[in-house]
């Protein structure tokens, strides 16, 4: 904590990495929370890898660069981990306290830890219509209690030229 406290003194910084925040967000056995159990619906395919983020839910804040965030003693959690199939894509991340948070989920489909709008999906709480712009904290917020908070999110791909929205998957 010293070496942090000093590094800001002298005017530097933490830098972004993919690591930022996962430490953080990470659950522990038995989470008593506060915490999100988030489950991730609609996946497109069963490639790649999922992120989770939680982010202070103004919209200055929402999205905001993870090392920015940090540094300025705001809340950022992240959770990384592969697709696991269709049905049991469950991720639990930390919150500090019980509050209001905006949260963003990712597909990664290629695991290249970059947002490809190409290919890959994202989710939001509450599934709002998506444009090709950053959406508004508002549609992403969710109320965390003390305890575990559950909540679904859907993810959507590139649909069209200019739209976003669920896959259809075929009925087997």
């Amino acid at each position: 904590m010293l070496h942090i406290y000093l590094a800001a003194a002298v005017g530097t910084y933490l830098s972004s990495n993919p690591n930022l925040g996962i430490a953080e967000g990470r659950c522990r056995p038995n989470e008593p929370g506060p915490a999100l159990i988030v489950s991730a619906e609609g996946l497109k395919d069963l490639q790649g890898s999922l992120k989770l983020e939680v982010y202070p839910s103004n919209d200055q804040d929402f999205l905001a660069d993870d090392n920015v965030l940090l540094n300025a003693g705001k809340t950022f959690r992240r959770v990384v981990q592969p697709v696991k199939g269709r049905k049991n894509n469950i991720l639990c991340i930390r919150v500090p306290a019980a509050g209001t948070y905006s949260v963003l989920l990712l597909h990664d489909r290629n695991n290249n830890r970059k947002f490809n709008l190409s290919t890959d999906g994202v989710g939001f709480p509450g599934n709002p219509k998506l444009k090709l712009s950053k959406p508004r904290a508002s549609v992403a917020r969710v109320p965390a209690g003390p305890g575990l908070t559950h909540v679904n999110i859907l993810l959507n791909y590139r649909t069209g030229l200019f739209s976003m929205g669920p896959v259809a998957h075929e009925s087997r």
